[in-house]
């Protein structure tokens, strides 16, 4: 069985995901923001979750859980960054930078699944210069954030052979995020996600999935320019750089 986290997983499609990793008899680790939201969880936990807590919005308490993961006893095999916000100034750090320290801190888990969206694809590449990633201020769009976050995702599998790295769009599905009339299917949403986690896709990295098919992302996904770019900028800005492989 594996050893999955689940980052924001109190509603939406990180619920989802870890109730079905655990109905499949996998060891969950789920995530919440803060205590209070952490309730929620509960029967997640009572089924054998464990929970951490961490605002992914400050990067201390992100290094503080890379920290706290690395010290579990047994290793994680997998990350599912599905954590994110639409909009506000935390808007980057939750959807790009605390995916970054994740990876680049969280030393044990083998298959890396970030979530993106369809959305990247109106993404703006020459903003990423202007990008505020302290989250003092709003800066770029939610579209810019998953522009990063996938080329991102294309960067860690150029760069890191010994990791499986993927970036997952899930539909517009009915969560907080995406609202009640949303149109595509809940259980499409995050069964890819799923998939990739436990290596049942096949040995697969730097693609761009939707509904467990590979599709063409935004052409600076590819651009190892643009890559170096984004990696760069938030080497820089957090002082943490990503293990070359």
């Amino acid at each position: 069985m594996a050893h999955i986290l689940v980052t924001g997983s109190t509603d939406g499609l990180g619920r989802g995901a870890a109730e079905a990793l655990l109905e499949q008899g996998h060891h969950v680790v789920v995530h919440a923001r803060s205590d209070s939201r952490g309730e929620v969880l509960q029967p997640l936990v009572d089924r054998g979750a464990r929970l951490v807590v961490a605002d992914l919005g400050d990067r201390d308490a992100v290094t503080a859980l890379a920290d706290e993961l690395n010290g579990l006893d047994a290793p994680l095999d997998a990350v599912i960054h599905n954590a994110g916000l639409i909009r506000g100034a935390a808007m980057m750090p939750v959807n790009v930078v605390a995916p970054y320290l994740l990876t680049a801190l969280v030393t044990a888990p083998t298959r890396h699944v970030y979530l993106s969206s369809g959305m990247h694809k109106s993404g703006t590449a020459s903003v990423l210069g202007d990008v505020d990633w302290s989250g003092s201020r709003e800066t770029g769009s939610y579209s810019d954030s998953k522009l990063f976050v996938t080329a991102f995702s294309a960067a860690v599998a150029r760069l890191r052979p010994d990791l499986r790295s993927n970036a997952v769009d899930p539909g517009w599905v009915a969560t907080k995020m995406g609202g009640a009339g949303a149109p595509d299917d809940f259980e499409l949403g995050h069964r890819t996600q799923r998939l990739l986690a436990l290596g049942e896709l096949g040995d697969v990295s730097g693609a761009y999935w939707f509904h467990e098919e590979q599709q063409q992302p935004h052409a600076s996904v590819a651009d190892e320019g643009f890559q170096g770019e984004v990696l760069a900028a938030l080497e820089r800005e957090t002082g943490v750089g990503l293990p070359r492989g």
